[in-house]
């Protein structure tokens, strides 16, 4: 699924140790156009594609994301999972991109956070 929109705030870059060693995620705030009123989505790069897709602020993009939620004592959290980017800017576009499902373990420390 691809979405569309406007980068309007890049939330502090977030890294731990888990199971499987050092993992990093980096969260945007992608504004929506809409008819009434724009919506916004906040997205997530994890491991290498952080500085892969070189997403700043201001950026225009399109990206392929997989939405996932998953329960954690008895509440639920969904993750919008950004793994391909289109970087639109001042007419010019790039387009990088990863696979949806990676040996990255990285992408997958999910377990060691409390949501």
């Amino acid at each position: 699924m691809d979405i569309s929109g406007k980068i309007i705030k890049a939330l502090p870059l977030q890294s731990g140790q888990g199971k499987n060693g050092v993992w990093k995620k980096q969260e945007y705030i992608l504004e929506i156009p809409s008819e009434k009123f724009p919506k916004k989505v906040c997205i997530a790069l994890w491991g290498e594609n952080i500085e892969k897709f070189n997403i700043k602020e201001g950026n225009t993009i399109t990206a392929g994301i997989d939405i996932e939620s998953r329960e954690y004592n008895g509440k639920w959290y969904t993750d919008v999972k950004a793994w391909k980017v289109t970087v639109n800017e001042q007419g010019s576009q790039e387009q990088y991109s990863s696979s949806p499902v990676s040996n990255d373990n990285t992408l997958h420390e999910k377990d060691d956070l409390p949501f």
